[in-house]
């Protein structure tokens, strides 16, 4: 009698869970999202006081030298292709112009050796890997970050740039730091150290093991850096180079092709539930790990097999899983380190506050427009809820 009462309830419960959003819905949240996130670091280093307000975690302080420039970096790669899209005069829109606004300023900040925010550049290796995030924030929206500045402003990002050639990458994905490096250098004044850029794609071209999938130097290993890091450098760096019209462009429709199959493979890692596995280092990174799914998908690149509404449902489930979770966010709204909530344990020692923030490289699609299909289309379900749903789903199969 008592499961009779209850039956009611329980069905009710359910039709909410599986109650499906509009496209305008996810994106409102994924906007709100973004702003959640990037809000305390832009608004901060915009003021010139993000080094006073940075909080660090237990065991943390060996990182305060890094831990600004890389959220910045990080911050502002992910939101750069949203910024992209420039103004208008719709309620996104004007946030967005917030942002563009607060961007230049923290740029300013973050260069000029006067600033009270002037990051570190040169001091540790660190600061190449975020140098490079910022670069490839600066590739993917110049309009917005680098038409405005001024000729000095323009003179200090570039000086500073510069001043991370001292830093030898390892033999490993950071070779492509000091790629998008002087791919950014290349872009914006015409210098370029080629052989930088020419040793990053040799050795990952070396690397390649097949079905899309890179090694993290010449062994394997089980994480998410080829979403992390590898595939889209790799795409941003070529990309400059057939800008500049080099012949090592020429390697650039291979490229996207294996981008395009990992960002299959990584959809199909979403579950039912919104949920996926967490394997090797730099889970604190949370749904950054989907950097390359979201890439493909805001380059209109997807495998056939894979429908854009169906990414934009898969990726809406996981940032609500992780971003929802209690104690992701400390009280006065900085990350703190966790795959769903607050969970130091999972952090690696090179983990800070700042390093958190490559989360919103998770949310590049947002530079699509609300009118892109993959925001206006009804709601998709992804393979795995397709699958375990029942669904006569076809066989995938390795490229």
């Amino acid at each position: 009698m008592r499961w009779i009462l209850l039956f009611p309830i329980l069905m009710a419960c359910v039709r909410i869970s599986n109650a499906q959003t509009t496209g305008a819905q996810d994106r409102e949240y994924a906007v709100k999202t973004l702003d959640r996130i990037a809000g305390p670091v832009m608004e901060s280093l915009a003021e010139g006081n993000l080094k006073k307000r940075m909080p660090l975690g237990q065991g943390e302080e060996s990182r305060s030298e890094y831990t600004c420039l890389e959220a910045f970096g990080r911050t502002l790669s992910g939101i750069a292709p949203w910024l992209a899209l420039g103004p208008d005069d719709t309620p996104e829109g004007q946030l967005r112009a917030r942002y563009i606004g607060l961007s230049n300023k923290a740029l300013v900040q973050a260069t000029d050796p006067k600033s009270p925010d002037f990051m570190n550049f040169t001091q540790g290796g660190q600061p190449l890997v975020d140098a490079a995030f910022l670069s490839l924030a600066l590739l993917r929206a110049p309009d917005q970050l680098w038409q405005p500045l001024d000729e000095a402003q323009r003179a200090n990002v570039v000086a500073a740039l510069k001043s991370t050639r001292k830093i030898k990458p390892y033999e490993s994905n950071w070779l492509l730091f000091s790629a998008l490096v002087e791919s950014a250098l290349w872009k914006f004044t015409g210098e370029c150290e080629m052989v930088p850029v020419e040793n990053a794609l040799t050795k990952h071209e070396e690397w390649y093991l097949g079905d899309g999938t890179y090694g993290d130097g010449p062994d394997y290993h089980w994480d998410y850096y080829n979403s992390f890091v590898i595939q889209p450098a790799l795409i941003a760096v070529l990309e400059v180079c057939k800008e500049k019209k080099s012949p090592l462009a020429d390697q650039l429709a291979k490229i996207l092709e294996r981008a395009q199959r990992y960002a299959e493979i990584q959809e199909r890692m979403i579950s039912p539930e919104g949920t996926f596995p967490v394997i090797g280092r730099s889970s604190a990174y949370r749904f950054g790990a989907f950097q390359t799914l979201s890439l493909v998908a805001l380059r209109h690149e997807l495998s056939k097999s894979i429908e854009p509404a169906a990414v934009r449902c898969s990726l809406n489930a996981v940032v609500h899983r992780m971003i929802e979770a209690p104690g992701t966010f400390d009280s006065d709204g900085w990350l703190r380190a966790g795959v769903a909530g607050y969970q130091p344990a999972v952090k690696e020692n090179y983990i800070s506050t700042g390093s958190l923030y490559l989360c919103l490289d998770g949310l590049l699609h947002l530079g699509l427009p609300a009118d892109d299909p993959l925001w206006t289309a009804p709601a998709e379900e992804w393979t795995q809820k397709r699958i375990w749903s029942g669904e006569n789903v076809p066989a995938d199969h390795a490229r």
